[in-house]
């Protein structure tokens, strides 16, 4: 299974910029639809494309590792 890092990655950058981040922030600024990232918050195992990793690492300035861990089992 894959795990999102998403809630850890917002609490980190509303640390850093010292803000309130929230998911319609997130998502004008990637163009990914809200409920897309409500559902991988929410929803452990929730599928996502590709192009969605892309332009969360790019939001977060992260590389994908920070945002997916695989769970082996």
């Amino acid at each position: 299974m894959i795990r999102f890092h998403l809630k850890e990655l917002i609490a980190e950058k509303e640390f850093a910029e010292k803000r309130r981040i929230t998911i319609g922030e997130i998502a004008s600024e990637t163009g990914i639809n809200r409920m897309t990232l409500s559902k991988i918050i929410n929803h452990p195992g929730h599928s996502t494309v590709t192009d969605n990793l892309d332009k969360l690492c790019n939001y977060f300035d992260c590389e994908v590792e920070q945002l997916v861990t695989h769970l082996k089992g």
